[in-house]
Order: structure tokens, then C-alpha cells, then sequence
């Protein structure tokens, strides 16, 4: 299959503001013309965010989900994501027919600490940059993670929110991709109601919505209450295990 690089999409719209979304679809129109289905690697940042953005993709690609989050805090609460995330993705397989797939990357939560506090963006306001390094290590773990794996494509999900800076995410993977022999997948998934949507199908699906995107920065910035979050995570972890092991 030939893969597209999207910088050749996006120069042509380079004395206009870039609309990735319509980038996304004119990647689409190029697989169905060829009749092909691209093998996806997604970077997800939470669960509520890879609803609708599986739902889309999986009608054009065979998609896999990359959770790789070492920014969650506390530990408690990345372990209850991932079990919401792993939950959603079954239920998903099984009310859709779909087969996709998860990947979940190591919890390295000292080297996220440590990265913030060498570029001294533990002060930085949530929008700000801590939250574009923070991009940055995740999209490039995806990428070598799609590299390794033979993907053809890798992307996130972080599009998807209207809290985050879509331009500043596609164009840190449309920089990453030039560091590694993989291609970028452009997206704007809050884009045609995606993000409405993605409301609507965690209500159908009974996902976990949080009340942060994770760090422990942002959480204390916007007043977040870490004990009550990290008892009633471990609660919910305790209760999976506890399901699992009657199971």
C-alpha cells in the first residue's frame, strides 16, 4: 500500500490556516479510491477521547489504540483509565464487530516529572508549555511505537478535545514524522460534532469521564481534589480485580 505523507496535502494550503480535518478526509478519499485499510496506531490520552475517534476511523482503517500516559497522576488513577480504556475497547469490539486492538505502554511516571522539571514547566499554566512537551514525548512514543510495529500511520486522539491546541498537536506530528520512517495521520476530531458525539457515547458506553486530562500540575492548578480522586480510583481498581478474580 502506498502511504500518504501528509505534508504534501498541507503545503498546498500553506497561505491559509490549515484544516486538518479536511487534510484527514482527503487521505480518506485516496484509501478508498485505492480500496485499502491502513493499519492505524492511535495514540489515546484518556478513554472518553478514543470514542468517537474509533468510531470514525474504524469505518476507513484497522485501528489500534496506544494508551501511553505517563503524565497521569496519581498512579491509582492512570490504573483506573486503563481499565476503562481496555473496557471501552471490548465493548466497542463487541457492540460494533470491529477488532481493535490495544496497546499499553509502560507507566514511566518519574521520567514525565523529571522532563517538567529540567524545562522548569512545573509553573506553566494548563494550555501553556508543559502542555506542548507533554505532546511532544507522548506523539513521539507513538510514532516509534508504529515504527517498531509496522503501522502505517500514527496519530492521537488529543484532537479531539476543544481544550487542546489541534494546529500545535498536527504540527508536532507532522514534525515528528520527519524523525522517523513512519507518516503522520492529521486530524481534528472535535471537528462535525466529534466532540459532541464522543459526550453522547460515553453515556452509551457507561465510560469514566474525568475531571483533569492528568497531570499532577494541572490537577493542583485547577483545584482538583487528588485524595478524593485517588480513593475512589483505588476503590474502582480494588472492585476490577475483584471482578476478574471471581471471573
Amino acid at each position: 500500500m502506498n502511504t500518504i505523507d501528509a505534508t504534501e496535502i498541507v503545503e498546498k494550503m500553506s497561505n491559509q490556516k490549515i484544516n486538518y480535518d479536511r487534510v484527514l478526509h482527503k487521505m480518506i478519499q485516496s484509501w478508498e479510491k485505492e480500496a485499502v485499510r491502513p493499519r492505524i496506531l492511535i495514540h489515546s490520552c484518556c478513554p472518553p477521547c478514543s470514542t468517537y475517534t474509533l468510531e470514525f476511523l474504524t469505518q476507513h482503517a484497522d485501528v489500534t489504540i496506544f494508551f501511553s500516559n505517563s503524565n497521569i497522576h496519581p498512579k491509582s488513577e492512570y490504573q483506573r483509565r486503563v481499565l476503562v480504556q481496555e473496557k471501552f475497547i471490548n465493548d466497542f469490539n463487541a457492540a460494533t464487530g470491529n477488532r481493535v486492538n490495544l496497546i499499553i505502554d509502560d507507566y514511566k511516571p518519574n521520567e514525565f516529572i523529571q522532563l517538567m522539571q529540567q524545562k522548569e514547566l512545573t509553573e506553566e499554566p494548563e494550555g501553556g508549555q508543559r502542555c506542548t512537551a507533554c505532546f511532544n514525548m507522548r506523539l513521539d512514543l507513538a510514532a516509534k511505537e508504529a515504527v517498531e510495529r509496522g503501522y502505517d500511520y500514527f496519530g492521537s486522539a488529543l484532537t479531539i478535545s476543544p481544550k487542546k491546541n489541534s494546529q500545535l498537536i498536527n504540527q508536532i506530528g507532522m514534525d515528528i514524522q520527519k524523525i522517523y520512517n513512519t507518516h503522520y495521520l492529521p486530524s481534528d476530531f472535535k471537528k462535525n460534532s466529534g466532540y459532541q458525539r464522543s459526550i453522547e457515547l460515553c453515556k452509551e458506553y457507561d465510560v469514566y469521564r474525568q475531571c483533569y486530562c492528568g497531570c499532577v500540575f494541572a490537577a493542583k492548578q485547577q483545584g482538583c481534589d487528588l485524595k478524593t480522586i485517588n480513593k475512589e480510583a483505588k476503590a474502582y481498581v480494588k472492585e476490577h480485580q475483584a471482578q476478574t478474580t471471581e471471573a
